[in-house]
């Protein structure tokens, strides 16, 4: 394995050098990884900054579940417009061509496989994809739906961005959900301050690792991990 940005024998990527990352370099990651020319959803909290990073050449088409199409990065100083905003009510510019339509047609297009990917956030990611994002379960912890199982269902590739381990230490990535879940198998791709994760067929693997090596993430996580 070599650090400093170079590729394992297998494939991993282990940056030794930098890391963990702030939410704007993980933004930064996110950004980079969504396919050109894709329709996308961005969650409210953290994924909302991968708007600030996406390649204006890159084709890739900004969807907002309260009912915007063509959504461009965070409005600032004389660019906020304060009836134009996102799902988590955070200003936003529009660009181009943008479109705007009530807020059942915007979960029709959720919920009817219209949308390429979405970001979320996440309590929690399984080994087998299930995502827990919207409750902890505890007795004063505050539900928020919104539309995260919409898109959990409806999206075609579902990307979560968190941070790998909990203010108390525990890990997010475990072996099985304990929080309620938002749904069933459909995270295959999850971006962490730590590393970039591959979900598929009940296995995780390794892509990318931030000041930290695949070695040191396997003595830390009880979810067994692949390298490439």
């Amino acid at each position: 394995m070599t650090s400093s940005g170079g590729a394992t024998e297998v494939g991993t990527i282990e940056h030794l050098d930098r890391g963990p990352l702030d939410r704007h370099e993980m933004a930064r990651i996110v950004a980079r990884d969504i396919p050109a020319g894709s329709y996308v959803n961005l969650g409210i909290g953290q994924p909302t900054l991968v708007s600030d990073h996406l390649d204006p050449d890159s084709g890739v088409v900004l969807h907002t579940e309260n009912g915007m199409l063509g959504m461009g990065p965070v409005a600032v100083g004389e660019e906020i417009d304060l009836d134009l905003t996102n799902a988590g009510k955070i200003p936003v510019t529009e660009l181009p061509g943008a479109s705007y339509f009530h807020h059942a047609d915007s979960f029709a297009m959720m919920r009817g496989g219209h949308l390429d990917v979405c970001v979320l956030g996440a309590f929690q990611v399984a080994v087998n994809g299930d995502l827990a994002n919207w409750h902890t379960g505890t007795p004063d912890a505050i539900p928020a739906v919104g539309g995260a199982m919409d898109l959990a269902t409806g999206v075609r590739d579902v990307y979560v961005m968190m941070t790998l381990f909990a203010k108390d230490g525990t890990a997010k990535l475990v072996t099985r959900c304990t929080y309620p879940l938002t749904g069933l198998g459909c995270v295959s791709r999850v971006f962490t301050d730590h590393a970039v994760f591959l979900i598929a067929d009940g296995q995780v693997t390794v892509s990318e690792t931030f000041g930290i090596s695949v070695e040191e993430l396997r003595s830390r996580l009880a979810v067994p991990l692949l390298a490439r």
